[in-house]
């Protein structure tokens, strides 16, 4: 019977916060270890701990866990969305799984979900101890698909106008100015629409997650080009996708791009359908565990 066990390690502003999933308390046999990163914002009793539960059930030791300033892990400012912040992240817990009893040597698999892979990506593109990955739903940007996504050039220079001034204002007086992440109501919001997943507290809605965005972090976001990382990633890759998730036209040019083996596997459901629905949660975290038994 697979169980969880709460953890901590050191990131680069403190103390990071997680879950390990093993398949069996009462195992002996170290299992290949994987990482799960969960979509922008979230916490880890999202969508990670999802993932990372459903690969416990197949075998594998995953570490879910909350990002720098987000849940209860340290860091400031809190929900600062940082690729390059998340990427080290990913850095610091993978030096956590290498070095704890229960995770073989020398395997490390990485899972992202939506903006979750565009961080996996980045790290896996810089750290050769990534021996698999996984990308589940991605959200993988450039600078073309950000502007069709956020309205044009104009609208791209709307958030970073605001960017700059909310990063002027936490500079002199270390006040964070936040938006909704979700909101229908609130055309500010970092997704301006009412989406049940992140509202609904039988889904993601949940205490734990702070629906809220530091308005300073638009020009890193905005400015992180995922399409571009795929150059650079090695290591075999699975992409698990639907035409009616986001933005499949930036999966498919990742992958075309993509330095190493790899594999797209394309299926129905709408993107939040992959955080949280059955069918499709275990038809990608089934293709993820053969992906990682075939090349760990």
């Amino acid at each position: 019977m697979p169980i969880r066990e709460q953890v901590s390690f050191l990131g680069a502003q403190g103390k990071l916060v997680g879950h390990l999933h093993l398949p069996d308390a009462d195992q002996t046999t170290p299992a290949a270890g994987v990482l799960v990163a969960g979509t922008w914002t979230s916490v880890k009793e999202q969508m990670a701990d999802r993932y990372a539960g459903e690969l416990a059930t197949r075998g594998y030791a995953a570490l879910s866990f909350d990002f720098t300033g987000y849940g209860e892990s340290e860091g400031t400012p809190r929900d600062y969305e940082s690729p390059a912040l998340k990427a080290g992240d990913l850095h610091a817990a993978a030096d956590f799984l290498a070095g704890h009893p229960a995770v073989a040597d020398d395997t490390l698999g990485v899972l992202g979900v939506c903006a979750g892979a565009m961080y996996a990506s980045a790290f896996a593109a810089r750290d050769t101890r990534v021996r698999s990955l996984a990308l589940v739903a991605p959200w993988l940007h450039d600078r073309r698909i950000c502007e069709e996504n956020y309205g044009g050039p104009d609208g791209i220079a709307a958030k970073k106008a605001a960017a700059a001034e909310a990063r002027r204002r936490y500079e002199e007086t270390g006040d964070v100015t936040y938006v909704p992440v979700v909101s229908g109501s609130d055309p500010d919001a970092a997704m301006p629409f009412d989406i049940d997943f992140y509202l609904n507290p039988e889904r993601g809605g949940i205490p734990q997650w702070s629906n809220r965005y530091a308005v300073m972090a638009w020009t890193e976001w905005l400015d992180h080009d995922a399409v571009a990382l795929a150059r650079d990633v090695t290591a075999p890759t699975l992409l698990v996708h639907s035409e009616d998730a986001a933005i499949p036209d930036g999966a498919r040019r990742f992958h075309a791009s993509l330095a190493g083996p790899s594999e797209f596997l394309w299926t129905q459901g709408t993107q939040f359908d992959f955080y949280d629905r059955p069918p499709q949660v275990r038809l990608a975290a089934d293709a993820a565990a053969e992906h990682f038994a075939r090349t760990l």
